[in-house]
């Protein structure tokens, strides 16, 4: 084979899996460019995960806000089903690699995707003219989508989601110093006067819409803030399944065995011979 054919099969290999994140050969890692070795004990966790999505560091102000988002995330208990599958999947004999994974995948549209939803309307309020524009744009999300307004009202946490205040101040805090710009911190207060208005009683702003605001005042797309959340959550996830391992049990369900489900089926049902099982 030709050196020109040697070469053109060898490019077409390494074209195979394109990316500008890595670079590596025998004795050399670079990240964006940048030499692993010079990353390791400079760049905390949260600026590596923005280097990794982003191409670049961030400020350290900018990280902070970031580490904030993903601290308040980590865990809601046993009672989210992300965190109860992970301790599930542990008593039914899976590693933690095993329970990590079931957890993850339960963090979908209904329970995981409200920030990347919140931060799309978010997008929208300001791309129609900011916080002014929030009544129009959530009536129509609700006669289109859904009465549910992602970030907004929580089934557990009431009158108030703890969480939300504390990032939002920091969101303020941010703003103030040039960090951000805080146009979405007012968006999104924008749209929690409306729903109260709308509901005649407060309607607060959640963890999903909380962290929406500094994923989106961080300049991340709204699928990232899905991602960013599985990232967070992950962290509850692990440490409930090894919690679980070390306490034991097998075959733990959703609810103790002496607990049993609502039957709506049929009963008595005749048998082929026409008599019922009794």
């Amino acid at each position: 084979m030709s050196d020109v054919r040697n070469d053109s099969v060898r490019n077409d290999v390494s074209d195979w899996w394109s990316t500008a994140i890595i670079d590596m050969e025998p004795g050399r890692i670079a990240i964006r460019g940048r030499p692993i070795e010079g990353l390791i004990g400079a760049a905390t966790f949260p600026q590596m995960i923005w280097l990794m999505l982003r191409g670049d560091l961030p400020t350290e102000a900018q990280a902070r806000l970031l580490e904030a988002a993903l601290v308040a995330a980590v865990d809601h208990g046993p009672q989210a089903p992300s965190i109860a599958t992970a301790r599930m999947a542990v008593t039914c004999g899976l590693g933690l690699n095993g329970a990590l994974a079931s957890a993850v995948n339960m963090l979908d549209d209904v329970h995981g995707g409200a920030g990347e939803q919140a931060a799309t309307l978010y997008g929208a309020i300001r791309a129609a003219g900011g916080p002014d524009a929030a009544p129009a744009i959530v009536d129509r999300f609700r006669a289109e989508r859904s009465r549910f307004v992602p970030g907004f009202g929580h089934r557990f946490h009431k009158p108030v989601d703890p969480r939300a205040p504390r990032l939002l101040g920091l969101v303020d805090e941010a703003a103030a110093a040039g960090v951000v710009e805080g146009v979405f911190a007012d968006v999104a207060r924008a749209v929690e006067a409306h729903l109260a208005r709308t509901a005649g009683k407060p309607v607060p702003m959640n963890i999903d819409g909380a962290t929406a605001v500094i994923f989106c005042e961080l300049g991340f797309p709204p699928p990232l803030a899905r991602g960013l959340f599985c990232l967070s959550r992950a962290v509850g996830c692990l440490a409930h399944a090894w919690e679980q391992m070390e306490q034991g049990g097998r075959n733990k369900g959703p609810t103790p065995p002496a607990y049993r489900w609502t039957y709506t089926g049929p009963r008595n049902t005749p048998t082929e011979g026409g008599e019922p099982h009794r």
